[in-house]
């Protein structure tokens, strides 16, 4: 839902009234996680998914019905229903239910959470032998997982928004505002740090936080506040060594990080490499250190390298692949 957060918001300000469909479950494997969701505004406009195509035309009237009539009602979607699908199509359960501010008081409040970084839970009956209560929400702080819960006499639906994962970039330029499109597409934090005033311009990196500040001290400052762990990931984008390698120690020190990436051709790396070991550290701790950043794709244009690294930094959140990265490489060579 969290994609979809600001066309919700819409819909809830204007006092009209939208359908949404959420995936509450699904058989076999998806293209799509559970807690997807689709909303059909008053208009007819389509926001998000909840399938890759297999079902999207009947949850689209499942959805445009439940804005008509206000009927709530868990929906089983598979080949063998009548719908005109590929044998291949899953099945998928979806929630429809009308949606206002109405339907849905609270969901301002969900929605400022989610903009802040605040965790928030909301509990929805999904089924309940009393009719009347399926769809009634229940909004907590509390972390939850995101599941369906079967109980003995209703089902219910936990959606669970934590703080996005967080990248931040070291470096104002053109490849930083490359990867910072690329990043927020798959669901990052991006924040821009340099200590040049004339190239940290937030309207250079639109959704991006610009911190002015050196890198290391900006970094260190982090890490002691307790905003950095592994879900972390951090891209030295300039390769000004008066810049990049105080900010590549700190980081190197660091328990946690959930990826440590540098941009840079392999003859920078080199030089990069000889004076952290100048520094202390071994063959282990380098070893984690991506460089230079992203697959080996032939990338030329910044959009490109944004492409390959954030093709690397999805592939390290999602603990494996079947690509070599860059890095590695250049290490066999």
């Amino acid at each position: 839902m969290r994609d979809i957060v600001e066309d919700l918001l819409r819909v809830w300000h204007s006092g009209r009234t939208g359908g949404l469909a959420t995936l509450v479950r699904t058989f076999g494997s998806s293209p799509l996680p559970v807690g997807s969701a689709m909303l059909v505004d008053p208009d007819g406009g389509v926001h998000g998914s909840v399938s890759d195509g297999c079902y999207e035309a009947a949850v689209y009237e499942a959805a445009v019905e439940a804005a008509r009539t206000g009927h709530r009602e868990l929906r089983r979607f598979d080949a063998t229903s009548g719908f005109e699908v590929s044998a291949e199509c899953g099945t998928i359960d979806v929630f429809v239910e009308p949606f206002s501010r109405n339907d849905f008081p609270e969901f301002a409040a969900v929605a400022g959470d989610i903009a802040r970084h605040k965790p928030v839970t909301v509990f929805t009956v999904v089924w309940h032998s009393d009719p009347e209560v399926i769809g009634q929400h229940l909004v907590t702080d509390r972390r939850h997982n995101t599941e369906l819960v079967s109980l003995p006499e209703s089902d219910v639906f936990v959606s669970s928004h934590t703080a996005p994962p967080r990248l931040i970039i070291f470096g104002a330029n053109s490849f930083a505002a490359a990867l910072t499109t690329q990043a927020r597409l798959l669901g990052y934090r991006v924040t821009i740090c340099d200590p040049r005033e004339a190239f940290a311009v937030p309207a250079s990196f639109p959704g991006a936080e610009v911190v002015v500040d050196w890198p290391h001290r900006y970094l260190n400052a982090q890490a002691g506040a307790g905003n950095i762990d592994r879900t972390t990931a951090i891209v030295a984008a300039t390769q000004d060594p008066k810049f990049e390698i105080p900010l590549l120690t700190v980081a190197l020190r660091l328990p946690e990080l959930g990826y440590l990436g540098a941009l840079g051709s392999h003859s920078a790396h080199d030089h990069r490499l000889e004076a952290l070991q100048a520094g202390g550290f071994g063959a282990d701790t380098l070893a984690r250190l991506h460089a230079p950043a992203g697959f080996d794709i032939g990338a030329r244009t910044p959009m490109e390298h944004a492409v390959a690294i954030a093709a690397e930094l999805l592939a390290v959140r999602s603990a494996g692949s079947s690509r070599t990265p860059a890095h590695a490489t250049a290490a066999a060579s």
